[in-house]
């Protein structure tokens, strides 16, 4: 019988652009034989494939439409379509409203639009969406990011991972963490703006959410480039009382256990 834990593999997390070993954003979840690829961002479809075959996905989730969040959705359509796979059919691809024309203009080099949707069967999210992949459950929330953004709930096997996506705080997330297992949540700033909009945590904005959320761990993720991974964890840790650990590149995390399994060596 397939082993349908609830896991957590880091593809990456850095922003706004990848590092020498540190893609962006980019997320494996699986429970048993289900997979679900959220975010994919700049580099994460190279180590995406330690673990799985494009074709081998049963959806993709992503949070927003900044680069360092969605831009390998380009590489996977050539992948899927015009590599060494054969789809037998469209991959489900979960979005922000206007992902599918946002990729197509990207991707279209003649007068005849590119076809997006014989790579993705797009579905545009909205505030409360809920699918069932497998036997995850996706919930999707719209959170404060400036543009339209989604954070994410996925339930399997009696537990339940949350991820933040890029926002500030905010009260959607808050509730959408609510007693969750184990909460992956951005720390991009070092510091709240003076003026204007905030659209990122900081890392005790961080631990403030996980506190308020009553989560059982949290994962620090998307730590800025004013911040290193060591100074945004103990941040965190100072406001949240429960584990707090890194989103290290090639982490695997059993939601409902408190360490994380480091990346096996290819070598």
């Amino acid at each position: 019988m397939a082993d349908e834990r609830l896991r957590l593999t880091v593809l990456g997390c850095a922003t706004p652009y990848p590092s020498v070993d540190n893609p962006c954003s980019g997320y494996l979840v699986s429970s048993g034989n289900t997979r679900v690829w959220v975010d994919a961002g700049t580099g994460t479809l190279g180590p995406l494939q330690r673990h799985t075959r494009l074709d081998e996905l049963d959806a993709i989730w992503i949070s927003h439409l900044h680069a360092d969040h969605s831009a390998d959705l380009l590489t996977a359509y050539y992948g899927l379509l015009f590599a060494d796979i054969r789809l037998t059919a469209p991959i489900p691809l979960y979005g922000p409203p206007g992902i599918a024309d946002r990729l197509a203009g990207f991707l279209t080099n003649s007068p005849n639009r590119s076809p997006v949707e014989s790579a993705f069967a797009v579905t545009e999210l909205h505030d409360g969406h809920e699918v069932t992949v497998g036997p995850m459950k996706l919930t999707s929330r719209a959170v404060a990011h400036g543009i339209p953004a989604f954070a994410l709930r996925v339930e399997a096997g009696g537990r339940a991972l949350v991820y933040s996506g890029d926002t500030a705080p905010c009260a959607a997330l808050t509730d959408l963490a609510e007693g969750c297992d184990t909460l992956l949540c951005e720390a991009e700033s070092a510091y709240a703006p003076a003026e204007g909009e905030q659209v990122h945590h900081t890392p005790e904005e961080t631990g403030d959410t996980a506190d308020a959320a009553r989560a059982g761990r949290l994962i620090v993720t998307h730590v800025g480039r004013f911040l290193t991974p060591q100074e945004a964890v103990a941040r965190a840790a100072a406001r949240f009382d429960g584990p707090v650990e890194y989103a290290a590149p090639g982490a695997t995390f059993e939601i409902g256990q408190a360490t994380s399994v480091p990346e096996r060596s290819t070598s």
